[in-house]
């Protein structure tokens, strides 16, 4: 009996072991649940995802029901932008690169009504192939992880998507015989592979070891896996023809065409579409890419990036594109191109109407997607036609080279989009984006662009700051909407300047206001920025706490100063001018003084921090010959740029804590010393050629920078705030005109 009953019970048994079993087994959450854990990981239990794959746009709905805040739509993407929706509209919270407030209440804001909102625009558009260098270059999975994260909590659906390009086109080469001997002088290093991939150099900053392919081809798989899995559709490259210098002894009869980009680099060589070799090798390496990478079909090619072509016939451009894009049709007949539009912009006196027509006319409209990079600048839409009959889409630009500067053209963001959008001549317009060549600056442009997702109508800006303001210092006043009102009329109004004004500080030193990529013209009068100064330093009482303002409070203290600078070293030039050795004296020590100040506050941010970008460079070597490779790429890229003779020294600087006293300090110091050694008879030239040494040999220097803060952010630019506010505006008013000739 005892033998029967246990045989009878063991049933029983099992089926409880097995309900504890998978009761105390680990729950699978989708990618959408895994990534409200991450941004909130004590209040994910709080919120229920539900996906429905109906309707033609993107969509989701956001509503309270059995206490959870449930939040629905058609993907990963919709469901991250709901709860960034809810997050702000009812938490009072954000998130951004440069300051984040998730200071939520016990008990979660309930939705009254059930929210429902979609999207006009098919595609999100994110990343210029210059943000992978200027700001990604030595970026690891935690910190893509995390950008992934804000560009789906952003909208974002169309990432470009290019790490790891180069393990392809090695497995490309390779796959014809090519050798180490011949690839080494063609792979640029880290800091250089946007102009690499864009056909503008070879091999600067290199030789590239094969373990830095072999883990970012790793690194990449990882991107593409989180971002489709969200529901975006990445942008991989396609072949446009770049080739080694070395092709020519492997295709000893291959149509190559030699071009210079004019940047003091060597020649790039471009393999002719004319030629069998084009459409083959373009075909593998879609072929090798898909393999390794997957596709969604949209592929990103720029033929003539900041190079014109050999001949402006329209017929030519014609055939040229037709075989660029019948190449990626052998290898996925799905294949959309993406087509960056800068070309139209930096090219304009050679692309008018017939030859961009001759380019783009060759390939169907509904196969090619035209990038209008710079729409907030200058709508290229508006004298294309929009782009004759083409998908487009409406992207800021902004930032250039990753410069550190307040600037943006706030009022174009808010409105021209939906106007564009509204407008019975903009064509196809089928989304918007945002393709600036830095990020991690002047958060306030890139939350009010992406505002734009779901929505056809313009913002009104003024109160859409009131909302911008709460949501990033956890509470706002009179005073805080006035301070930024005055930044939206002078910082922000975008007239008279491309892009954000540069420090005197960064320049290579000179008497003259500016140099070439030391451009120091400002939209407004300096003076007009300081009642916002006072605002916000009247306000540390109040938000001092809060992430976003002590970020903001550092950036326009930053700002206010770098601007002062230009009058002191005005007053420094009258000096030698006016032969006031005295005056001379005490002017260059202000300024001196200045870049310390200026240093002791940056140090306060990890925005502002030089030692991350070193450390995080030397990170990816191997050995301590790969680390000095990819530190000298890190200091070389915002500092000379290329060699100590090339031409977009300080095109990339950046104010940051650690650069200012190491590399902007002694240079200037060198600068005065030289001065007062050779008075009267200083030699501007003379001193260029001698300071170019010192500052390759600082690019190739072996040294550690601090990785975290010092100091408290509010409390040193308090301290600022009382050393020089009376002194600026005396010092602005007399300063003398400077005659700009750019």
């Amino acid at each position: 009996m005892k033998k029967e009953y246990l045989l009878l019970l063991l049933p029983i048994l099992c089926g409880f072991m097995a309900c504890t079993n998978s009761k105390n087994a680990p729950q699978t959450l989708s990618p959408e649940e895994t990534l409200i854990q991450r941004i909130l990981p004590e209040y994910a239990s709080r919120f229920a995802v539900e996906i429905d794959s109906i309707g033609e746009n993107d969509w989701f709905e956001i509503e309270s029901v059995n206490n959870k805040i449930v939040l629905r739509g058609n993907n990963g993407v919709s469901i991250a932008s709901a709860l960034y929706y809810y997050l702000k509209k009812y938490a009072n919270c954000q998130i951004t690169w440069n300051g984040t407030n998730l200071d939520l209440p016990e008990e979660l804001p309930t939705v009254p009504e059930k929210i429902f909102k979609d999207s006009p625009y098919e595609y999100r558009y994110y990343l210029n192939y210059c943000t992978f260098n200027y700001s990604m270059s030595w970026w690891d999975w935690k910190r893509w992880e995390k950008e992934i994260d804000w560009m789906a909590l952003h909208g974002i659906n169309m990432p470009l998507a290019i790490t790891g390009e180069e393990y392809i086109w090695d497995q490309v080469y390779r796959s014809y015989g090519f050798t180490d001997e011949d690839l080494d002088p063609f792979f640029s290093g880290p800091s250089y592979f946007s102009w690499f991939w864009m056909g503008n150099l070879d091999g600067w900053g290199g030789p590239l070891p094969m373990s830095w392919k072999e883990s970012h081809r790793d690194l990449q798989q990882k991107i593409l896996q989180r971002e489709r899995e969200l529901g975006m559709k990445p942008v991989l490259p396609a072949f446009t023809g770049h080739v080694p210098a070395s092709f020519k002894k492997h295709f000893p009869n291959a149509k190559l065409k030699q071009t210079n980009w004019g940047n003091d680099f060597e020649d790039t060589f471009i393999l002719d579409a004319d030629d069998p070799l084009f459409a083959e090798i373009g075909k593998k390496f879609l072929e090798i890419q898909k393999k390794i990478y997957g596709t969604d079909h949209l592929y990103s090619a720029d033929t003539f990036n900041e190079n014109e072509p050999p001949s402006d016939d329209p017929e030519y451009l014609s055939e040229l594109s037709s075989k660029v894009f019948e190449g990626m049709k052998a290898a996925d007949p799905d294949a959309v191109w993406v087509m960056q539009g800068w070309l139209f912009y930096s090219h304009r006196d050679f692309w008018k109407e017939p030859q961009i027509k001759g380019l783009l006319g060759a390939v169907p409209d509904d196969r090619m997607i035209i990038l209008d990079l710079a729409s907030e600048i200058e709508p290229i839409w508006k004298r294309t036609e929009a782009f004759y009959g083409k998908q487009w889409i409406w992207n800021m630009l902004h930032n250039f080279g990753g410069n550190i500067s307040m600037f943006g053209r706030i009022e174009n963001v808010a409105t021209h989009p939906a106007e564009a959008l509204n407008d019975s001549t903009s064509g196809k317009m089928r989304g918007i984006g945002l393709t600036m060549e830095g990020i991690e600056q002047n958060p306030v442009l890139y939350e009010l662009m992406t505002d734009n997702t779901w929505r056809n109508t313009p913002i009104d800006l003024k109160e859409w700051l009131k909302s911008y303001i709460g949501n990033r210092y956890g509470k706002t006043n009179t005073e805080l909407e006035k301070a930024w009102d005055i930044l939206v009329e002078t910082a922000y109004n975008g007239e008279a300047i491309r892009d954000g004004a540069e420090s005197i500080i960064v320049s290579r030193p000179t008497f003259e206001g500016y140099r070439r990529w030391a451009r120091t013209k400002l939209n407004y009068a300096p003076v007009d920025l300081l009642p916002a100064w006072d605002l916000f330093v009247e306000q540390i009482p109040v938000c001092g706490q809060s992430d976003g303002f002590q970020y903001d409070l550092v950036d326009l203290t930053r700002q206010v100063l770098a601007n002062y600078a230009l009058p002191v070293q005005q007053q420094i030039t009258l000096a030698y001018k006016h032969n006031d050795k005295d005056d001379f004296e005490k002017y260059s020590t202000e300024f001196i003084e200045l870049i310390d100040d200026m240093d002791k506050l940056l140090a306060t941010r990890k925005d502002f921090l030089l030692g991350p970008w070193i450390a995080d460079a030397r990170s990816w070597g191997e050995t301590e010959e790969e680390k000095a490779l990819y530190e000298q790429n890190a200091r070389d890229l915002i500092t000379l740029w290329g060699g100590a003779n090339n031409r977009l020294h300080e095109y990339s600087n950046r104010q940051w804590s650690g650069l200012f006293n190491d590399f902007y300090k002694p240079r200037w110091e060198q600068f005065f010393a030289d001065v007062k050694n050779n008075w009267g008879q200083f030699d501007q030239d003379k001193f260029d050629e001698e300071i170019k040494q010192w500052e390759w040999n600082w690019v190739l220097e072996r040294k550690d920078f601090p990785e975290e803060v010092s100091g408290s952010s509010t409390e040193i630019a308090a301290e600022l705030h009382r050393k020089y506010r009376e002194r600026i505006a005396p010092l602005t008013e007399i300063q003398p005109e400077i005659k700009y000739n750019y």
